[in-house]
């Protein structure tokens, strides 16, 4: 491991601790693993939460990500954790809602990683297809939270979770699959059309 893995390990490992939202290991391998296998160069992150997540993806290769956060204090971190790892350059950070974000963007992206609100997944699905290429990659964290049954308090977030996944597997224009990685992975690669 050289310096700046061991320095987002260590960073990653305090952010756990804290409880502070940030991909598992088991999750970033994953997309870590299918950055790789699409040669992703460019990157949409929906919560970017510390950073740590892009941070992770523009170390292993990604040329630039695109990561969109609403909390203050996480997007003040994100910025500190992309200034010392001297990537700032390749990482734009938007502030705000992604409801009122992700409509304006324009473009196209290799990968998108959802681990945002999970009541909005089903909200941002229709931006997220239209901004990933054909060939490209969608990963939604957290879709299985309950895997002991549904507390009373989080019905209408399972309901949320459940339409997601079901607009998002029936959806002719992705292979999509869960992977019981995390709280669940739902990882959905858009086809090529001939």
């Amino acid at each position: 491991m050289n310096d700046q893995t061991q320095q987002l390990a260590a960073l990653r490992a305090a952010a756990m601790q804290e409880r502070d939202p940030t991909a598992s290991d088991d999750v970033l391998a994953v997309l870590l693993n299918e950055a790789a296998r699409i040669g992703a160069k460019r990157v949409l992150e929906v919560g970017t939460g510390r950073g740590l997540t892009a941070l992770a993806l523009l170390l292993a290769g990604a040329e630039h990500v695109t990561a969109i956060e609403r909390d203050s204090a996480r997007i003040s971190s994100a910025r500190e954790n992309f200034a010392a790892f001297g990537v700032s350059a390749r990482a734009e950070l938007l502030e705000g809602d992604a409801a009122d974000i992700l409509p304006r963007l324009s473009g196209t992206y290799d990968l998108i990683f959802l681990d945002c609100a999970k009541v909005q997944y089903r909200r941002f699905l229709p931006d997220c297809k239209r901004l990933l290429r054909a060939g490209g990659v969608l990963c939604a964290d957290d879709v299985l939270l309950f895997p002991d049954g549904v507390p009373k308090k989080r019905k209408m977030l399972a309901q949320h979770i459940g339409e997601f996944l079901q607009a998002l597997l029936s959806d002719a224009d992705f292979a999509a699959q869960v992977l019981p990685v995390g709280k669940g992975l739902a990882v959905a690669h858009k086809k090529e059309r001939p």
